[in-house]
């Protein structure tokens, strides 16, 4: 495992003392407008069999969705964001983003799919997304994610080459949990360690209700929080492009479609000039 220990404490003294507030708290701009998906684009990757192989090579592609697995319905009086899971892809900004705070709404519906039928239903946050569509299993660009997936909600995983440094506890040699006391430790695809750090403790609501995510980012660090509660900090966010570790700091937002039916709304964001003291000082 690699290690960083004598890092941890010089950025939480960084972060406790440094930060004091955010800035801009009123200073929303919707990325959905409740009308349509303008200011987004779909991408769709290839059909999948029930065991989630690829039936053929060849993606849906960008802003093609004959099956309708992205758009709007009517859900407890307001229009929000259906995805209907049934094939992976994601809508994404047509914007890149750094340093803001972004908020949204999601529930779960009742569907699933193919090798993700009757199982835990799932979706993701997908952030600093950079660099062409469907490097990931056929369907995502290179990105850090916040999970979205019940009993999951705030994990990390790295997508297509996204990097971080959290402080984890070892349980069993197998499972790196969230802890700010723990080791510094870098997640990453084809380590020991591998690219999912499993979040600190559990706040989603039970499925069918909505949930809030918060997604703070700031420089190369990140927060996810999820329904008000802090579930890991992010250092060092980066990527791995042509065997070279390299900033990853901005660029465009995903909301996975992954086998699930899922709901969204309230998808907003703003410009944030430090992290919020309350929120890093662990």
């Amino acid at each position: 495992m690699k290690t960083a220990k004598f890092i941890f404490p010089l950025l939480l003294c960084a972060f406790t003392f440094g930060f004091t507030n955010i800035g801009n708290k009123d200073h929303w701009k919707k990325l959905f407008n409740g009308k349509d998906l303008s200011g987004w684009d779909t991408y769709i990757g290839p059909d999948l069999n029930d065991s989630g192989k690829p039936m053929t090579g060849t993606p849906i592609g960008l802003n093609n969705d004959p099956r309708h697995v992205f758009c709007i319905v009517k859900q407890d009086g307001e229009n929000v964001i259906r995805i209907s899971g049934e094939n992976r892809g994601a809508i994404s900004t047509q914007k890149e983003y750094e340093n803001y705070h972004l908020q949204l709404q999601f529930k779960w519906g009742a569907l699933s799919w193919g090798q993700k039928k009757g199982k835990k239903k799932d979706s993701g946050l997908l952030y600093h997304s950079v660099g062409p569509y469907g490097v990931d299993y056929g369907a995502w660009m290179r990105s850090q994610e916040f999970q979205i997936e019940e009993g999951n909600c705030g994990d990390y995983w790295g997508v297509a080459g996204g990097i971080a440094d959290m402080p984890v506890l070892i349980r069993m040699d197998t499972a790196y949990i969230y802890n700010h006391r723990g080791t510094m430790t870098t997640f990453k695809e084809g380590s020991k360690q591998g690219r999912r750090c499993i979040k600190n403790g559990d706040a989603e609501n039970p499925s069918g209700q909505w949930n809030t995510v918060d997604l703070y980012c700031h420089g190369d660090t990140s927060i996810h929080v999820v329904n008000g509660k802090v579930m890991m900090i992010l250092y060092h966010n980066r990527q791995l492009e042509k065997g070279q570790e390299l900033p990853l700091t901005k660029g465009k937002i995903q909301i996975q479609s992954e086998g699930a039916e899922v709901f969204y709304k309230g998808i907003k964001i703003q410009s944030i000039n430090r992290l919020p003291a309350e929120l890093v000082k662990e």
